[in-house]
């Protein structure tokens, strides 16, 4: 039997984070309001992006740490939502 991660991030792809946090902002320039890097303000795709967070463990962590607040709200919301 396998023991299942606890950790939303575990088995998850950046390129997927990535695009969930576009698609939740409504693209790029909502998401560059929330974390301020050059590669969400200038000229930002997807792949440019992920090009630039792969050697940028600083942001990574800022894009991820998003990720996990993002998540939650969902959660938040569906929980309101179910009431």
């Amino acid at each position: 039997m396998q023991e299942s991660s606890k950790d939303p991030l575990h088995g998850k792809r950046l390129d997927a984070i990535l695009e969930e946090l576009v698609e939740y902002y409504e693209g790029f320039e909502k998401l560059s309001e929330q974390i301020n890097i050059k590669c969400f303000t200038d000229n930002p795709s997807i792949k440019s992006s992920l090009k630039f967070l792969r050697k940028t463990d600083w942001a990574r962590t800022k894009v991820e740490s998003l990720y996990l607040y993002v998540l939650r709200q969902k959660k938040r919301n569906e929980t309101k939502e179910g009431k």
